[in-house]
């Protein structure tokens, strides 16, 4: 044990103390930061910020349409189609919309937009908008019917709320919630098998083609050797992934200091980075709190133990796997490519189910995937955002843990045999048949 721990203090420290550690692990969140800020600049300080002329000679709008902070509606009088074709061309206006006197509010014919550049489809669903909230008004008075009575029987549709046997609501913003929160678990677990399992393969791929390992094993069994650079690794990629939380979300809570006065006009645009989007939503549906009644519902206490029990034993099952390729592979990287399939299909694998399971957590195909071993780290996490018993049971849950720990094993027993004849092979093209020969070869 003390030689397993000396050789991941020694994998641990060999990376933390380098330059591009730190390049990646601060740079990182600093670039979402800064594309983030970005998008929100953007968003409120660019638009179309349209001139558009509104030639009403059937007095339908009656002077009512509002301009907005992106676009300009100006009523213009006495002009004729050819008139304003002129002023178009001579760039006077953006765009123009004419209302013949006949148009009528019942016709079937759509008013016409004509604009001398191109208009973004956002902006065109703001300026339908515009005219049909007026148009469809103006409709329902003519058929002696009122805004206010449309909008009580609106209001009045009723909806059918769920629940579960055991009398705990199970709302929309729950359900969207648990929705965001396995996804986004499932992949960020999807991503770190590849990474840091990848970054356990290149090791041990560097110290056999330098011949280091033949140093090393004369001092260190060849398990020791490979369970040390897994710990040393796996403790690299948790300490770099814990200060990534903690910075993309502390540098989250600078926005709101840096654009005090951008977030407030973001209401009013067009287009809007997603969480700006939903967070409107919400408080423009007078929800939010219904949303923080949601919120409080979801076990996060749960969600965070059981992300940091599958993120290790998903990163020691994939990279006991990866460092045993590692081992076989000599000088020639698209030999490492070629073995690395059987392993990187399981996790493909993985991620397409938990598309699957974050809707539907009790499938039966999601119940397979959370209990299989190699998909169950992030399947897993897909239905435990739903909570016990909703989304997934207790037993369950305590079966796909005893299982994944039978599965670490495993694979580490068969890395391991194959580790131990793989790091002193040289000069000769390995298959998965030549390491499966390996692996049940008796010692």
């Amino acid at each position: 044990m003390n030689k397993i721990l000396l050789v991941a203090r020694r994998e641990f420290l060999s990376r933390v103390q380098k330059k591009t550690f730190l390049l990646t692990t601060i740079l990182l969140p600093l670039l979402i930061f800064v594309f983030y800020a970005l998008i929100i600049y953007f968003s409120v300080k660019t638009g179309d910020n349209l001139h558009i002329a509104v030639a009403d000679e059937a007095n339908i709008l009656e002077g009512r349409i509002h301009s907005k902070e992106y676009m300009n509606f100006e009523l213009v009088k006495n002009q004729t189609p050819e008139s304003l074709e002129v002023a178009l061309q001579q760039k006077k206006y953006d765009g123009y919309v004419y209302i013949p006197a006949t148009y009528s509010l019942m016709s079937k014919d759509s008013l016409q937009l004509k604009s001398n550049k191109a208009i973004g489809i956002m902006t065109r669903e703001k300026i339908q908008k515009s005219f049909n909230d007026i148009l469809e008004e103006k409709r329902l008075l003519s058929l002696h019917i009122s805004k206010a009575q449309l909008d009580s029987i609106q209001n009045n549709t009723n909806r059918i709320k769920f629940a579960t046997v055991n009398g705990k609501t199970d709302d929309d913003n729950k359900a969207g919630i648990s929705y965001a929160v396995g996804y986004i678990s499932g992949f960020l677990i999807y991503i770190i098998l590849f990474i840091y399992g990848s970054m356990v393969m290149r090791g041990v791929m560097e110290e056999k083609v330098s011949r280091i390992a033949e140093v090393i094993i004369s001092s260190v069994k060849p398990f020791q050797l490979m369970m040390g650079k897994i710990t040393g690794i796996g403790a690299v990629g948790l300490v770099q992934f814990i200060i990534w939380i903690v910075l993309v979300f502390g540098l989250q809570l600078l926005l709101p200091l840096i654009f005090p006065d951008l977030l407030q006009q973001m209401h009013g645009q067009p287009v809007q980075p997603a969480g700006v989007q939903a967070a409107q939503a919400i408080h423009d549906s007078g929800g939010m709190n219904e949303f923080m009644k949601s919120f409080s519902q979801i076990n996060f206490t749960l969600i965070i133990g059981c992300f940091i029990f599958y993120f290790l034993g998903g990163y020691l099952l994939y990279s006991s796997l990866f460092a045993a390729v590692g081992s076989a592979v000599n000088e020639d990287p698209q030999d490492a490519q070629s073995l690395m399939l059987p392993i990187t299909m399981p996790i493909i694998f993985a991620i397409v189910i938990m598309t699957k399971a974050v809707n539907e957590p009790n499938s039966s195909l999601a119940v397979f995937g959370s209990l299989f071993p190699l998909t169950s780290p992030i399947v897993m996490m897909a239905r435990i955002a739903h909570g016990i018993p909703d989304g997934v049971s207790l037993w369950e849950l305590l079966l796909s843990m005893a299982l994944l720990i039978i599965g670490f094993i495993g694979t580490t027993w068969i890395a391991a045999k194959i580790y131990r004849t793989g790091i002193l092979m040289y000069g000769k093209k390995i298959t998965w048949k030549e390491m499966w020969k390996w692996a049940v070869r008796k010692s």
